[in-house]
């Protein structure tokens, strides 16, 4: 018996969400006495061991197949499951990722079992035995809901931004899995993407300059692009922003946007409805620059400036300047 935790990967490259993923299973592992083992999907993904090994797997289970060369959530869930099937973990723990959802879905369907999406917390006294007590967060966040997986198998996906991920090396085997995949399994597969331009991206940056319809036009943001660029981080904005055309939808923050998890979060003329604070809740530290000292992102801020961010982001660029020398 151990816990499972599936490894998302793009062609072989590891989610940053499974280097998580791998911490939790590893923390409930310890604590039910049992070992942390992981699956990966693809023969490129063969690498993937070495990741697994170095967050506590001591055992890493890889599903070969001819077919899994790219992602295709039909395909993976029916690996996974066939894995699933031969060594009976206790607990199987994905990614709060889209894709991770969707396989940990499909595993479920395939093995009729039930799941549970975005688990927050899992039950500190859970041994195995008994039903396990999780905590999921619903509704983009906004409620937390207090739930029982029943099940001979528990399946969960953990949210995203949840734990943070801590090595503990381990020496692990590898064990190769032929699955079996019929046409039942083949009908999507990712064919093609668009590559984005390398380096910091708005999910991954330390520092991340956001701003909403207080910023007043496109034009306006270039202060907020200069503030981004002397942190080393990135801009991003509100809902309101990308509805009045002046950036793309790429740079949305919030939950039907990209959700963050910044060292600091400085947001300017935001308001901070629910929607985009689910998409911010997670950043280490708030600052929130606004004229109103009663919106909501300021309320919520761990540090708030209140005043007109025209002034006030300039004048902060001009003071990281003049330290700089």
């Amino acid at each position: 018996m151990s816990v499972l935790a599936v490894i998302e990967h793009d062609r072989g490259t590891i989610a940053t969400a499974s280097l998580g993923v791998l911490t939790a299973a590893r923390n409930l592992a310890t604590q039910m006495g049992t070992t942390l083992e992981a699956v990966t999907v693809g023969a490129n993904a063969d690498a993937l061991s070495q990741v697994a090994a170095q967050y506590g797997a001591s055992v890493v289970h890889q599903a070969h197949h001819a077919a899994l060369t790219d992602f295709g959530p039909e395909a993976w869930g029916e690996a996974v499951a066939q894995v699933v099937k031969k060594i009976s973990p206790q607990v199987v723990i994905g990614t709060g990722t889209e894709r991770g959802h969707e396989v940990v879905a499909q595993v479920a369907a395939r093995l009729d079992l039930p799941a549970s999406m975005n688990c927050t917390e899992f039950d500190s006294s859970f041994t195995g035995a008994q039903p396990m007590k999780v905590v999921r967060a619903r509704w983009g966040g906004s409620l937390l809901e207090q739930a029982e997986v029943d099940a001979s198998i528990k399946l969960v996906t953990l949210a995203n931004h949840t734990v943070e991920a801590v090595e503990s090396p381990a020496s692990a085997t590898n064990t190769v899995h032929d699955v079996e995949l019929n046409d039942s399994v083949m009908h999507s597969f990712v064919q093609d993407r668009v590559e984005r331009v390398a380096g910091v991206t708005l999910a991954t940056a330390p520092v991340v300059v956001s701003g909403g319809r207080g910023v007043g036009s496109a034009e306006a943001f270039a202060p907020l692009e200069e503030l981004a660029g002397l942190l080393g981080g990135i801009v991003g904005c509100s809902r309101a922003v990308t509805n009045n055309g002046w950036r793309n939808h790429t740079d949305q923050v919030g939950q039907t946007g990209t959700r963050i998890a910044p060292d600091i979060y400085i947001a300017c003329g935001i308001s901070g409805a629910i929607q985009h604070w689910v998409g911010a809740m997670a950043s280490k530290n708030i600052l929130a620059i606004n004229t109103d000292k009663e919106a909501n992102i300021v309320t919520k801020a761990g540090y708030a400036v209140i005043g007109d961010l025209h002034k006030i982001v300039p004048a902060i660029s001009e003071e990281i300047r003049r330290r700089r020398g």
